[in-house]
């Protein structure tokens, strides 16, 4: 628990400053050429897509976001994932990325467990990748969510670390776009979350190499 409070106290601080930065820095931003999630593809292989309904517009304003992706791909023997990805074409305003952290407890989802996972070959081409690995409970359902921040062929996965590139990039690129990947996959009751783990990451392997022209480089 102390950890946790420690954690808190030392996001807020950063924050806070990175949002201070951001204010201050003046120079107008060209926005990233990229395309919009509405093109990002229906069917990958086995897996199908179906769109969810449109978020609330007060849920959209909280989270600041450019563009946004929210479906669920379906594989032939019922397999299932849930795919987010959340675009900031700029973070100089206050609108940063949300960690799921924030979000999912107040959807009713309670931490389980967390920590971290590497991703072997996720790009198919031999690059590794280590992504946040959470379990998720509400009531008798638990989920695996696996997230990460990218950004400018970046995968991070410390909120932390991700903030202080904000800053760098924005010094040295004059660049502050940004997103957030995140894969949720239900684990079976009985299940010790392995099967899970397998499926989301067969998912990430999927998509990978389609991110770019949505997340720009």
């Amino acid at each position: 628990m102390k950890a946790m409070v420690t954690r808190a106290v030392v996001l807020c601080l950063m924050l806070g400053s990175t949002t201070v930065f951001l204010a201050n820095a003046r120079r107008s931003e060209v926005p990233a050429p990229r395309a919009a999630f509405d093109t990002f593809p229906m069917s990958f292989g086995p897996w199908r897509a179906v769109v969810d309904p449109p978020m609330d517009p007060d849920v959209l304003k909280v989270l600041g976001v450019d563009d946004y992706l929210s479906r669920a791909y379906y594989r032939p023997d019922g397999a299932a994932v849930g795919l987010y990805m959340g675009y900031y074409a700029s973070q100089r305003q206050g609108d940063t990325i949300h960690s799921p952290l924030n979000c999912l407890p107040g959807a009713g989802w309670e931490p389980v467990s967390e920590g971290r996972l590497q991703i072997a070959n996720i790009d198919g081409m031999g690059r590794n990748a280590t992504v946040n690995r959470y379990v998720v409970r509400k009531g008798l359902d638990r989920h695996l969510v696996l997230y990460w921040y990218q950004s400018h062929g970046r995968v991070v996965a410390s909120e932390y670390s991700n903030k202080l590139l904000l800053i760098h990039d924005a010094i040295r690129l004059n660049r502050t776009d940004g997103s957030l990947v995140r894969v949720i996959a239900p684990i079976r009751h009985g299940d010790d979350g392995t099967s899970a783990e397998q499926l989301a990451e067969e998912f990430v392997r999927v998509i990978f190499p389609a991110l770019p022209s949505y997340l720009p480089n």
